[in-house]
């Protein structure tokens, strides 16, 4: 580190960090503890309570490349303060509820809320204020959402205790409460503060302008339709929305499917909350390999681990519980693991001057996966009263992400072009 003091880049991440924990645990993965109750309350359809979900990610979709071009203009403290009150707001709204047209409205405002919390801005903000350790901060913030595992087990006992519509106000007061604290800690970037990311201390102007010179020789950053032209652009979403499309599935239907199976409600709870909590195993060790070798063979082997284990949860019925840890296990790394390293090839590719809306709109491509995953678990259970056929699918499509990831054309590439257009101009200009 450059500073003496402490870099304030890890105090910035640490928010980052709690703030996608809280938002994860309660909204994201706790949605699979007050899936059931809300479905067996008003006698709904699985795949209508997972419409919820789906809004959810629609919404997000939209959104995502609209907050990243406004977190490139006005930063990200002003998007969490406002995100924080309108997830409050959802919540309580949701324990109030008697229809599903307003059951579909309280997860739309909760959708509104939470993609100016989480997805985009902690990732963008993280590349902000890191580059040669981009890897492993990416994987650290990102293991807020895994830490945010945690509370599912609590979120199941608090709605079992009191009742989902009660606990659903005490999770909204909560939201006030740490996320507008925390919205006050996050800063936009490290050059306000006299600093290069990593935490190197600014130099003087004419270090400055040599330093700047050197880095626009060497790399020439896009903007987002210049990023939409590449093939590595593709490659890398393609690779991205087959991940999520299986996984965001999973997260919302883990427990209803171990319940179809004959697991009990308390073991489903735990492998819930399991799969994003032993996640960090894979977050943060695939961003420390992530800043030493070749980013996209280590994201292939988190999406081909995603591919394998799925064929093992498809099959969870047959084999007993002996299987249940193992594939739990292998199915939360391979989860883990492409999460920091998707952005983080972002910024290496296309540069930071338009990170967020890049971020942002690849964010937002990546939920039509989702949601399209999400509705296919709920219709094949629907239609043919198991899961498995869907797990099958999922196993493949993420086997198929692992190869786009992997002819994905290497960072050097890419560089050459740079360097290319950057000679191009030159001639041009003079």
């Amino acid at each position: 580190m450059g500073s003496k003091k402490l870099f304030y880049g890890w105090w910035v991440l640490g928010a980052l960090f709690l703030i996608t924990g809280y938002i994860s645990g309660v909204v994201s993965f706790g949605f699979t503890s007050v899936f059931k109750p809300i479905a067996d309350e008003f006698g709904w359809s699985y795949a209508r309570v997972s419409i919820a979900a789906s809004i959810r990610g629609l919404e997000i979709a939209l959104l995502a490349p609209i907050v990243g071009l406004l977190l490139d203009r006005i930063g990200p403290r002003k998007l969490i303060f406002t995100g924080a009150l309108l997830t409050g707001f959802g919540l309580t709204f949701l324990s109030r509820i008697h229809s599903l047209w307003t059951f579909y409205g309280a997860f739309a405002l909760i959708a509104v809320g939470t993609s100016t919390c989480i997805g985009v801005v902690p990732i963008t903000v993280t590349g902000y204020w890191f580059h040669r350790r981009v890897s492993l901060a990416t994987g650290i913030v990102v293991c807020g959402s895994a830490a945010g595992g945690l509370l599912v087990p609590i979120v199941t006992m608090v709605i079992d205790s009191f009742g989902w519509r009660t606990a659903m106000v005490v999770f909204g007061a909560a939201t006030w409460l740490i996320l507008l604290s925390l919205s006050i800690i996050v800063r936009h970037s490290p050059e306000r503060y006299g600093l290069f990311p990593d935490g190197e201390p600014c130099p003087d102007a004419d270090e400055l302008q040599g330093s700047a010179g050197q880095a626009k020789s060497a790399y020439k950053d896009l903007g987002v339709w210049q990023a939409l032209t590449t093939r590595e652009f593709w490659h890398l979403q393609t690779a991205f929305i087959c991940h999520v499309f299986a996984i965001h599935a999973v997260l919302t239907h883990v427990m209803p499917y171990l319940s179809s199976i004959g697991f009990s409600r308390p073991i489903g709870s735990l492998a819930a909350g399991a799969i994003p909590v032993l996640s960090v195993a894979g977050r943060l060790s695939f961003g420390w390999l992530g800043d030493r070798q070749d980013k996209r063979r280590i994201t292939a082997i988190g999406i081909g681990l995603t591919g394998i284990s799925l064929f093992g949860f498809a099959f969870l019925e047959r084999s007993g519980e002996w299987l249940l840890a193992p594939v739990i296990i292998l199915l939360s790394i391979g989860y883990g693991g492409p999460v920091p390293m998707i952005p983080a090839m972002l910024r290496e590719y296309f540069g930071r001057s338009h990170l967020g809306s890049i971020v942002g709109l690849s964010q937002g491509m990546a939920m039509v996966g989702s949601i399209t995953g999400q509705l296919l678990a709920g219709f094949v259970f629907d239609t043919y009263g198991r899961y498995q056929a869907a797990w099958i699918v999922f196993a493949a499509v993420n086997l198929l992400g692992a190869l786009s990831i992997l002819s994905a054309p290497k960072l050097d590439e890419r560089l050459q072009r740079s360097q290319g257009a950057l000679g191009n101009d030159a001639l041009e200009a003079s």
